[in-house]
């Protein structure tokens, strides 16, 4: 259980005793190499350093071959106000579990310290050609359709309202789970891909990308997680059409209490998914 922006903080307190410098709202234009060192564009000068580390989410790659491997796809939530004792008894749900529901089109819930209930997931949006921007962080229907799966979860809790909606984006690859890679012989590593689990996982990506900035052999740089990529998106306009038909299997098989048809289970002989 964790805050990802306490995390954040908390991260950025540490860098910043380290003596890390840290440039917000710098974009990274371009990254050329040059001799013994890497240089990395902005709209302010270049910046230079012996080994560059990409974290570029959601984001495009600075690395135009690796685009393909993932696209941004949107996620929401809403917290409702704070629960009063009687509902919070009412709920019976006690030491602040974190869940999800088992369907492909899921839930999850969390309860803040400040006695609210986190709940998000379900929709799952992808806008053609792949586009990140700020007019996608809000989507009233989705917020409208969490709210009722809400009260049909906690029918008790009818009445309560919610006091935060918000959405952002979300880096997905087509095996769900992190990659990684090298370029500029080995000057520059790139993980991406977490498809939404990355608030604990990017720990472990990160010292992947030392491992593998540092050209050392570890445990962790042996696994086929790190040396097999996932299969590339297609461009659009297929991109979008398989997405859509992936869409419409998975919440077709909800319906149909997990069964898989054959769009799917073809998508797991080859390794796509979750199911990878």
């Amino acid at each position: 259980m964790v805050n990802p922006a306490r995390l954040a903080w908390g991260l950025k307190r540490a860098c910043l005793d380290l003596g890390v410098c840290i440039h917000e709202h710098t974009p990274a234009l371009s990254l050329d190499e040059h001799g013994a060192v890497v240089s990395v564009g902005t709209p302010y000068g270049r910046i230079t350093a012996a080994r560059v580390a990409l974290a570029t989410n959601a984001y495009p790659s600075l690395l135009r071959r690796h685009r393909p491997y993932t696209v941004p796809v949107y996620d929401y939530a809403l917290v409702t106000e704070p629960l009063t004792e009687e509902q919070l008894a009412s709920v019976r749900w006690h030491n602040r579990q974190g869940w999800a529901d088992p369907a492909n089109y899921f839930h999850y819930a969390r309860i803040t310290t400040d006695h609210r209930i986190l709940w998000g997931g379900y929709d799952v949006v992808h806008h053609f050609r792949g586009g990140v921007s700020a007019e996608h962080d809000r989507r009233p229907e989705t917020y409208a359709t969490l709210a009722r799966h809400f009260f049909t979860t906690f029918p008790q809790l009818e009445g309560v309202r919610f006091s935060h909606a918000w959405g952002g984006a979300i880096d997905t690859s087509t095996r769900f789970c992190v990659f990684f890679d090298t370029s500029h012989r080995g000057k520059v590593a790139y993980a991406a891909g977490f498809t939404g689990l990355g608030v604990g996982a990017t720990r472990f990506g990160a010292e992947v990308m030392l491992d593998l900035l540092a050209g050392a052999s570890t445990q962790r740089t042996a696994l086929e997680l790190v040396r097999r990529k996932p299969l590339p998106f297609p461009p659009e306009p297929f991109r979008s059409i398989g997405i859509g038909i992936t869409q419409r299997s998975l919440a077709r098989a909800d319906r149909n209490q997990g069964r898989r048809d054959l769009w799917l289970r073809t998508l797991d002989r080859l390794g796509l998914g979750f199911g990878s």
